[in-house]
């Protein structure tokens, strides 16, 4: 096993560690804290019954709880990062659960906020306002409060839905130590007939391989270890999705979907109408399909057929520390300022790079508001892994510019548009790639892996965005969500997503129980809408220069000033009209005429 076995975190060299001692340089310095968030959420519940006495008492209410939250959130990250190191470490699984339950604790201590606002007369909200230059600073979040009054309870029910969060979080925290922990892969044989350990980090890049015995090792020892833990993955994803019909139902709306759509004041009928959308150039994907079929020389396209490149004989391994190289060219267009912090990034320790064992899967940038951005990867020396580096660190140059811009009550941008500045910078990148390529067989490579790229963002995530829509509607009807029917539903999305070219393998029905995000419902058709939003804002940094940047750079200062649809307005991007999402499309379609034509 010896080399092929994931390395312990020990073995990681440190400057490809991110440095999480920046938050906290000693854990007395984190309990220090978690004492203090103590005291702060007490003195917080005891001025409850004060808001509606005067602008002062409800000014103090809000820097109060603004605090709280700072350091709340702060002690959060720093907790559950150092857990995403080794999910298998007691010592960090027992300070996350601390803080997550001090958290439940905390929200059941200061429900009483929100009901109380909205008790008081809007004139007299008003009148405060009026008086106070500091409480003015507020007036978007009263508003956003007032908007949704009739979803927020009394403040006895809300002090009892806060207090149930613990509970609601048992299906994700569930899934995350079976998927991260539990969850054990079979050995295969690589490329050269040895040994390896299947990972999730290492699954990508078989499923790339060239070598078909590979990619079917690799899918079926994967999804063969799901399907073995089917009955228990079933019960906690309906468990999820009961959790949330329930929040719903409390709360007065008409399903889970409306309830998480309204947190970003944005309509059902914008989730409808980019199902719709891609429904309409589902023609694309199936000619793509095709496409692959024709030049993979396939009697049958199997789904462990759909990843690796259409050129396997063009090897494209990246370095991370070239990675950051290329990355800083190429995001050139957003200007200088933008660059120096990408550069400062990434020498400052925020990035936890390579894979190591028990370490989170996948990728994800996070931070706090006192705190650096910070960027987690298992970088595996693939063109994917470029491109996931430019995806991440536009989430956290994002967060910088937030952090830096906007006050701490609208630091967070809405999750919205949270997948538009990661989008705009692999956009950007594929650009560059494809400038600077000056062979055939390395632009039909480049353009297959962005085809790739928008087939998993546009066409998979809204794919995913159906399936959580059904799943939800069937389980509001009063319908069993049983492995059997989340397999059914599944397998025919597949049928109806990839076209009639592919065969539909059994093992793909599993999938469904191996996705994070299914446990953050309604949250992947943004990364749809983001990637259409971020294709048109890339098109207009490209052809008018300047003022393009200087809009878009002003969309990344605004965090959670306005409402998201309204920000991409002043950016220049409607998405209350199908436009972006038909133009994103009809682009999908220009490129695979480009690789028609260089096939040609």
């Amino acid at each position: 096993m010896g080399k092929s076995a994931v390395r312990k975190r020990e073995e990681i060299e440190s400057q490809y560690k991110w440095k999480i001692e920046d938050i906290y340089a000693g854990e007395q310095l984190w309990e220090d804290d978690f004492l203090e968030v103590k005291t702060l959420a007490a003195e917080l519940a005891g001025l409850q019954g004060t808001l509606g006495e005067s602008a002062a008492a409800l000014l103090k209410v809000f820097k109060l709880n603004d605090s709280l939250g700072r350091k709340n959130e702060k002690l959060y990250v720093y907790a559950r990062m150092r857990r995403d190191e080794n999910n298998a470490d007691p010592h960090y699984q027992a300070l996350f659960d601390r803080i997550e339950s001090l958290s439940v604790q905390i929200a059941g201590m200061t429900a009483f906020i929100v009901p109380e606002i909205l008790a008081v007369p809007e004139e007299k909200l008003e009148a405060f306002l009026g008086s106070d230059t500091e409480l003015q600073v507020y007036k978007h979040f009263l508003e956003e409060i007032l908007r949704q009054k009739a979803h927020i309870l009394s403040a006895s029910e809300e002090r009892l839905l806060a207090m149930a969060a613990d509970l609601s979080m048992a299906a994700g925290n569930i899934f995350t130590m079976l998927n991260n922990a539990d969850l054990k892969f079979p050995h295969i044989k690589d490329e050269k007939g040895e040994d390896v350990e299947l990972t999730k980090g290492r699954y990508t890049r078989f499923m790339e391989s060239p070598d078909r015995r590979v990619r079917q090792e690799a899918f079926y020892g994967l999804y063969g270890s799901y399907q073995k833990l089917i009955n228990t993955l079933g019960a906690s994803l309906s468990a999820s999705v009961k959790k949330d019909i329930f929040y719903a139902r409390a709360r007065n709306y008409s399903s889970a979907l409306e309830a998480s759509l309204d947190q970003d004041n944005v309509a059902v009928e914008v989730y409808d109408r980019l199902i719709e959308s891609v429904h309409a150039h589902l023609g694309h994907m199936y000619r793509y399909m095709r496409m692959r079929k024709r030049l993979l020389n396939l009697d049958e396209l199997h789904f462990y057929d759909i990843y690796t490149p259409l050129v396997p004989e063009y090897k494209y391994e990246i370095s991370y520390n070239q990675s950051q190289k290329v990355l800083l060219e190429a995001l050139n267009p957003l200007g200088a300022e933008y660059t120096r912090l990408l550069e400062r990034g990434f020498g400052s320790g925020w990035i936890d790079v390579y894979e190591n064992e028990g370490k989170t899967g996948g990728a994800y940038s996070w931070g706090a508001y006192d705190t650096n951005p910070y960027v987690l990867m298992n970088y595996d020396n693939k063109l994917d892994d470029l491109f996931t580096l430019a995806h991440e660190m536009g989430h956290s140059l994002h967060s910088w510019y937030s952090h830096q811009n906007q006050p701490y009550v609208y630091s967070q941008y809405s999750i919205f548009v949270a997948e538009v500045a990661s989008t705009v910078n692999e956009s950007l990148l594929i650009d560059y790639l494809l400038q600077k390529s000056k062979e055939k067989q390395e632009k039909i490579y480049l353009l297959n892996h962005y085809l790739e790229q928008f087939r998993g963002t546009v066409f998979r995530q809204t794919m995913f965005a159906e399936f959580e829509k059904i799943i939800h509607a069937r389980a509001e009807a009063g319908e069993a969500l049983t492995p059997d029917i989340l397999n059914q539903i599944y397998r025919e999305l597949n049928r109806l997503y990839y076209g009639p070219e592919i065969v539909i393998d059994p093992e793909i029905e599993w999938e469904w129980a191996r996705i994070p995000h299914f446990y953050s419902s309604f949250y992947v058709y943004k990364y749809a809408t983001g990637f259409s939003t971020a294709t048109a804002l890339k098109e207009q940094i490209l052809r008018e220069g300047a003022p393009a940047v200087e809009r878009y750079l002003e969309f990344l200062k605004s965090g959670s000033t306005d409402y998201p649809i309204n920000l991409l307005q002043k950016a220049g991007v409607d998405l209350l009209t199908p436009q972006p999402v038909d133009e994103a499309l009809a682009y999908f379609g220009k490129l695979l005429d480009e690789m028609e034509s260089l096939l040609a």
